[in-house]
């Protein structure tokens, strides 16, 4: 339960733009605020390429060629996968109650071990390490399986593997820490991620626990104390975020943040507090103190100085894991409003017929289509490319997956009515059946704060869709800078923005060879996509225009950019999902000559055609009256008063509104 105000790596210029460094004009900051910038900014890595497809978006560059048909899975890594899947599910029905361990806050020690002889806790770590060596995309299978299920048992597995010892190790670790940890923690010796602490939640230059290298420089003394360390109370073996001696860069001291690998049965670390929480009532959540622990050097992670890479790097990866999960839940959710609106009956009609109800169920369906194609793309990047820059995708699938995970769940629960706000514990005690909506809204609240919050996320992602320009432009309002220099720069830039800018007006009639090739449905909605994302382009660009270097302070108004950018990447892998399924023959839809698409392979059900552009061209109509909307809210919003409001409320001049109330002695 890590948050981290992340700044991504950096990024590809905006095409024919000069590839400069951005230098941000830091002079009118606070030294606070100059302190997290230099420090995360130093933590960013050059991406290859033109960057990602979702980066594009942002720059009116909507090319389906950087993601291709939807990937279909090799019969080789799906029959993996579903052995371990058939397992898991098999155990999980059989031998775990989900309630009783809500009940009782505790994972029973026999569950613990009967996971670990799966293979549960290193489903990712290559076999040669002792784990199953699993795909990303069956990873997220397996996720999808525990969301649905139990949600204690899908954070303790997440924070063990995603953002825990394995995922750091596996792209930073050296051979030696490869062959000393990965095969402890893939038999089952549980690892969590130390970030967060009492006073800093995401903003890494405020960190105070600290590490000092010994004389000899062979070991590092680490003190300090980590809030919310997922896994901590159980924990073998964890990853630790660290102050280290500031180097002197440019002439001025910068801030360094180490990672460490620590071993939690060593002289001076201790578990202080095992926190609680509204759900997930069985996560094994704490606060952990280090007092003098030496830590040898060579349990440094990637460098010294360069914890902030792992850790962003570490979560970008490790965030894709929360939307599988979220769909798991999603469509367990959906299967209980489907019975539920199906069976009961009010006014003479079932629910499920009168349209406020209903309403409910297309999106949930819609939805839950959207978000496992952004969910499944994605894996299936990093499966064909290890280096593949999906911190976008990768975020926006966090943040679109969990906003409607949430909104699903809560819908559930309005369709189930009392039964829904009522335990599955007392369902079963007067005779009903023990449906467990509520603590599934207890346990799925958390999805849109942890791993990055939402607003993080939504700051994330508006701090990259930025940067191509930075990368132009930035220099020129740089007071830093000689006037000379800035005259150089605002030159290049306008020059360049007089090619690129007009080129955002150009209507597109074709987008690619696939949507020649495209059911015209999904064709419309991806002609759509790709001239709205000229307009966002436009809509960014102006704002920068308009806002100079105070862009930043606009957040609401880069929120509604980067939710138009989040709508048209979930509508682009709907689309491509959708045709990916029509194109694709067996374990896919297959038309026979009679026409019919329905049936099963292997005892999954088939969707027909129809059934996919349906629920596709719903979907995509939806993200349209969204998109259309925030696309309004730029221009005619009420966001100064709404500003102007809460600093008048921070200021105790609407106290008055608080009487009344019943007080608690402080």
């Amino acid at each position: 339960m890590n948050a981290l105000k992340p700044m991504p790596k950096e990024p590809t210029p905006l095409p024919g733009a000069e590839e400069t460094t951005p230098c941000i004009d830091t002079s009118k900051m606070s030294a606070g605020q100059r302190a997290a910038l230099e420090l995360t900014e130093a933590a960013r890595e050059t991406v290859a390429g033109r960057g990602s497809f979702a980066q594009g978006l942002f720059l009116g560059r909507f090319d389906l060629s950087e993601l291709g048909p939807f990937p279909e899975q090799t019969s080789e890594d799906r029959d993996q996968g579903d052995a371990f899947l058939q397992r898991l599910e098999k155990f999980l029905r059989e031998k775990v109650d989900p309630d009783e361990i809500d009940r009782a806050g505790e994972i029973p020690n026999e569950v613990m071990e009967k996971l670990a002889a799966l293979g549960a806790f290193g489903i990712k770590i290559p076999s040669g390490y002792g784990g199953l060596g699993l795909s990303q995309t069956n990873y997220c299978r397996a996720a999808m399986l525990l969301g649905s299920y139990c949600g204690n048992l899908t954070a303790l597995l997440s924070a063990h593997q995603s953002i825990g010892v394995p995922q750091p190790l596996l792209l930073f670790g050296t051979e030696e820490q490869k062959q000393k940890y990965l095969p402890r923690v893939a038999r089952g010796e549980i690892s969590a991620f130390a970030l967060t602490e009492p006073g800093v939640g995401s903003d890494p230059a405020t960190m105070q626990t600290h590490a000092e290298p010994t004389p000899d420089g062979d070991y590092f003394v680490l003190n300090g104390e980590k809030l919310w360390c997922t896994n901590g109370t159980q924990a073998g073996v964890i990853v630790v975020m660290a102050k280290t001696p500031p180097k002197r860069v440019g002439g001025k001291p910068r801030n360094q943040i180490t990672a460490f690998i620590v071993e939690m049965n060593w002289r001076g670390v201790e578990v202080t507090r095992r926190c609680r929480f509204m759900g997930l009532r069985a996560l094994y959540n704490g606060v952990i103190r280090f007092s003098n622990v030496r830590v040898p050097r060579e349990n440094i992670l990637l460098a010294e100085g360069k914890g902030l890479r792992v850790a962003l790097s570490t979560l970008n990866t490790g965030r894709l894991t929360l939307p599988a999960a979220c769909v798991g839940l999603s469509k367990r959710c959906l299967a209980i409003s489907r019975k539920w609106a199906g069976e009961r009956v009010q006014w003479g009609a079932p629910i499920g017929k009168h349209a406020a109800v209903a309403d409910k169920i297309s999106r949930m369906a819609a939805n839950i289509f959207a978000m496992e194609a952004m969910t499944l793309l994605t894996a299936s990047r990093v499966d064909h490319d290890k280096h593949a820059d999906i911190r976008l995708e990768a975020a926006m699938a966090k943040l679109w997956g969990s906003e409607r995970a949430w909104e699903i769940v809560n819908d559930t629960m309005q369709i189930r009515g009392g039964r829904g706000y009522e335990t599955a514990a007392s369902l079963q005690a007067r005779g009903e059946e023990p449906v467990p909506v509520e603590r599934f809204l207890r346990d799925s609240r958390i999805n849109t704060i942890f791993e990055g919050s939402s607003e993080i996320m939504r700051l994330f992602i508006a701090r990259e869709a930025l940067d191509p320009h930075l990368k132009v432009a930035a220099g020129a309002l740089n007071s830093q800078w000689p006037l000379a220099q800035r005259l150089k720069v605002a030159a290049k830039a306008g020059l360049f923005y007089a090619g690129w800018y007009p080129r955002q007006f150009l209507p597109r009639f074709y987008v690619s060879r696939f949507t020649f090739d495209a059911h015209p449905t999904l064709a419309r909605h991806l002609r759509y996509a790709s001239n709205a994302s000229q307009r966002l382009a436009r809509a960014l660009f102006h704002a920068m225009v308009r806002f100079g270097p105070k862009l930043e302070r606009q957040q609401l108004l880069l929120g509604r950019l980067v939710d138009i950018g989040t709508e048209l990447f979930a509508i682009t892998a709907a689309c491509l999902r959708a045709q990916g399924e029509i194109d694709r023959g067996v374990g896919g839809v297959k038309e026979s000559k009679t026409g019919s698409h329905s049936g099963a392979v292997n005892g999954a059900p088939i969707p027909s055609k129809e059934n996919l552009v349906e629920l596709a061209d719903f979907f995509c109509r939806s993200a349209q009256l969204r998109i259309e909307e925030s696309f309004r809210a730029l221009r005619r919003n009420a966001d100064r008063q709404n500003y102007r409001l809460a600093q008048e409320v921070l200021k105790n001049q609407f106290e008055w509104l608080e009487s009344g109330i019943v007080e608690k002695n402080s």
